[in-house]
């Protein structure tokens, strides 16, 4: 599990809150996108946020009643003639809530011929976003009961097609959520020269604090590389073999437990 983020120096993943990436023309140009990381990682699965896709306060058109009974919406959905198209991978986003509503199906152009969209969905999914999806023929893999569970998920992948590798594009929040399900092997940033401050603007990473006896994630750096237009790719392997925290001596203990606090 790779995850692949282009930030700000800052961190940041927009410009504005409440902001879709894609329809602002203030972030800088530049890079290659899904076609670099295809080139360099050669992914059976891009893994994307729905949060890229839609904002939380976008309301998704009502979708109508549907007539199939819930056994049969809440099974995967993966008939043949889609499997058949997926040739080259599967673009595969969680939406437990049933909000995108899809303009593509599979990537436009000759370059990404051959990757079709698989939708992660949950037992608590909206029985309409479900039957849409069939109606669309958009396969579905249910895991989870109220929302995504994005480990199940990977070992489904692996087991049904075989994925060995997979990029997370995603915004903050999967990207969070990842991170604390311990689920990545590679975190790759690539940084364009804007800073963007704020305090509402997504961040990588997104998830609940850490306590204060969890340590974070321990990082080893596989290289930095200097590209085209400003940017700075930056690779960090996840260190599974962080050595244990020191014990602590008495005096330690006495300190920890009697922070001094600043004048």
């Amino acid at each position: 599990m790779i995850t692949h983020n282009v930030v700000s120096v800052d961190g940041r993943l927009a410009v504005s809150p409440r902001t879709l990436l894609m329809l602002d023309d203030r972030w800088p140009a530049g890079g290659d996108g899904y076609l670099d990381i295809l080139r360099r990682h050669q992914p059976q699965v891009l893994l994307e946020g729905s949060g890229s896709l839609v904002t939380d306060d976008q309301r998704p058109a009502l979708l109508p009643a549907t007539d199939l009974p819930p056994h049969v919406l809440g099974s995967d959905y993966l008939p043949a003639e889609v499997r058949a198209k997926a040739s080259a991978g599967w673009f595969v986003v969680p939406d437990s809530r049933g909000r995108v509503r899809w303009t593509y199906k599979e990537f436009p152009g000759a370059e990404m011929a051959g990757w079709h969209l698989l939708v992660l969905v949950a037992v608590a999914t909206p029985l309409r976003y479900l039957a849409y999806l069939r109606r669309e023929q958009i396969p579905y893999l249910v895991v989870g009961r109220r929302h995504v569970d994005l480990t199940a998920a990977l070992k489904v992948l692996r087991a049904r097609f075989a994925v060995d590798t997979v990029v997370a594009t995603g915004g903050a929040r999967l990207g969070g959520a990842l991170l604390r399900a311990g689920l990545i092997d590679e975190i790759e940033t690539e940084i364009v020269p804007i800073a963007v401050g704020g305090t509402r603007t997504p961040m990588m990473f997104t998830a609940p604090d850490l306590e204060r006896t969890v340590r974070p994630t321990r990082l080893r750096c596989l290289g930095v590389e200097s590209r085209p237009h400003g940017r700075v790719l930056v690779r960090y392997a996840v260190d599974n073999e962080a050595p244990p925290p020191p014990k602590k001596s008495g005096h330690q203990l006495a300190a920890a437990d009697h922070p001094r606090t600043s004048s």
